[in-house]
């Protein structure tokens, strides 16, 4: 590594943190619309004064995509992260104001810092760290940074359809990432996709009194009989022809599972659990959360639930369901089979309302792109990341990454005790300088 790259780190880190501090004094909460537009307008002209070209891509009904590139050279890398944060509530937990930043104990402490403004400045100001050590960037590196992250990116694949051809790269770099609870930088290769639906069920125009439960249909009884179908007591999801698309994890992804930690042991005491799902050994377990679809109850209201007795024959019933997807199982696709699936049952009568959805994104483990951002981990933390070929949850990375044709890697500032979106927010000084320190040396490699 350049002693230079990282003198140069040292010597501007009180600007660095400083810089980062003005973006997280923003309250870019969304639905203050104010704050967003500003941290869209603050960032835009921070982008144009680390040289990029800059512009403010609307959105339907949001705060503005802000997209800037820079460099030059034949390969290209696409940066994406957002300025939206959670709200700071309750905001007595904190011990210093969300949003006023501030450093303790060589943590600074404010709403958004880790998500995202983190990944966002640290990328920043990487480009300028090598423009100052290098000169000309020698890539093309393309920021897309948006405002609705935390309410499920509703816009973004829209946005990525229209500017298609700005956004084709080489390969993208994902917001969040950073050390486990051991210390071990950890990245992801991808994440799986979502479909969330409600199942409603109906029965009589108002509650009746349950004496006449022999006579008229309970649509608690309907609902709890059409979910019985959907999923085996072992686990296994039932919907008809679900099995069948669902593409397993090939030989060179299965092959992480031999080189990432998980201690299960830790992890069912952790949740007072005797045994995972199935009675399933560690290895199991990990290969379930990391290439399994699942099939999952997140809630049923029905009738009366509060204290004491209510002899009461519910009118109507609700299940949410999420749906979590692996390659070639698209929410399109679920959707059609869940339908039919209880069709074909008698179930016609229930509704299902599709509530939101997540196309599955997966990188190839062996491209250049993915080798390269490991080997850079490698040398600048001084040992080999742990790797995750996917995330056992769901994200909006499809658009901006397999839907595009390239591969994505989550690289960012974070560590175990973030306290994302809780109280006390923060980040680890030295993780954004060594962050940075990284950065640069990947577009050192990757560009040439």
């Amino acid at each position: 590594m350049n002693d230079k790259v990282r003198s140069h780190i040292l010597a501007n880190q009180r600007a660095f943190i400083e810089d980062l501090s003005t973006a997280c004094r923003i309250p870019s909460v969304f639905g203050n619309d104010a704050a967003l537009h500003e941290m869209a307008d603050w960032l835009t002209a921070r982008l144009r004064q680390a040289g990029c070209q800059v512009e403010q891509w609307p959105l339907a009904g949001g705060p503005p995509v802000v997209w800037g590139e820079i460099g030059a050279g034949e390969r290209s890398l696409l940066s994406y992260s957002h300025y939206d944060v959670q709200p700071a509530d309750p905001l007595n937990l904190w011990d210093s104001p969300a949003f006023e930043p501030v450093v303790r104990e060589g943590k600074l402490f404010a709403r958004g810092v880790s998500d995202d403004k983190g990944d966002v400045m640290s990328r920043i100001h990487a480009v300028e760290t090598y423009q100052a050590i290098y000169g000309e960037l020698p890539l093309r590196f393309k920021f897309f940074v948006e405002g609705e992250e935390e309410i499920g990116s509703p816009n973004l694949a829209p946005a990525a359809a229209t500017h298609a051809a700005q956004l084709q790269a080489d390969g993208c770099l994902w917001e969040s990432g950073g050390f486990d609870n051991e210390e071990r930088y950890t990245i992801y290769l991808g994440v799986k996709g979502m479909l969330y639906v409600e199942l409603r069920a109906g029965g009589a125009v108002c509650d009746l009194h349950s004496a006449y439960a022999p006579v008229v249909t309970n649509p608690a009884w309907r609902l709890v009989q059409a979910l019985n179908t959907l999923r085996s007591a072992d686990g296994v999801i039932t919907i008809d022809g679900f099995v069948e698309h669902v593409r397993p994890p090939t030989p060179a992804e299965e092959s992480y599972l031999d080189h990432i930690p998980f201690e299960g042991a830790a992890r069912k005491a952790q949740w007072g659990l005797q045994q995972f799902e199935g009675g399933v050994d560690d290895r199991e377990a990990l290969k379930r959360f990391l290439f399994a679809p699942t099939c999952n109850i997140c809630g049923i209201y029905s009738g009366f639930i509060d204290a004491g007795q209510k002899t009461v024959l519910p009118n109507a019933a609700m299940a949410k369901l999420d749906l979590r997807l692996v390659p070639n199982l698209t929410p399109e696709l679920v959707l059609d089979l869940l339908r039919r699936h209880l069709d074909r049952r008698g179930f016609d009568e229930i509704e299902v309302v599709r509530l939101g959805s997540l196309s599955t994104s997966r990188a190839n483990p062996q491209a250049e792109f993915v080798q390269t951002v490991t080997s850079a981990l490698a040398d600048v933390y001084g040992h080999q990341p742990v790797v995750y070929p996917s995330h056992g949850g769901s994200g909006p990375m499809y658009p901006l990454a397999e839907g595009l044709g390239m591969d994505a890697v989550t690289v960012g500032v974070g560590y175990a005790g973030v306290n994302m979106h809780a109280p006390n927010e923060n980040i680890r000084v030295d993780d954004y300088l060594k962050h940075v320190e990284f950065l640069v040396e990947l577009f050192r490699r990757f560009g040439s």
